[in-house]
């Protein structure tokens, strides 16, 4: 399973089945805000939104970001010890 960064949209995704996952983001002063994530039916129970959240935080600690999650989904990663990941 490829995740693919697109910091221009500020958003992780990935693509399988021919269709889309995604993890979006908002960066604003040198915090990330893990904002959304949403996987199709279709491919729930496979891992896929873990990857994301998994992804994104390992981008934003090789940043030196702080981070946050408006997500409920990413926010327990974060919840468990941030260093859970």
């Amino acid at each position: 399973m490829d995740v693919r960064h697109e910091p221009e949209r500020q958003r992780f995704i990935v693509r399988m089945d021919g269709v889309e996952s995604v993890l979006d983001y908002r960066l604003e002063n040198n915090t990330v805000n893990f904002t959304h994530t949403f996987v199709p039916v279709s491919l729930r129970g496979r891992g896929v939104a873990e990857r994301l959240v998994r992804t994104g935080i390992a981008w934003a600690r090789a940043q030196g970001y702080a981070m946050q999650a408006s997500c409920w989904y990413a926010r327990r990663f974060l919840d468990r010890g941030r260093t859970g990941v």
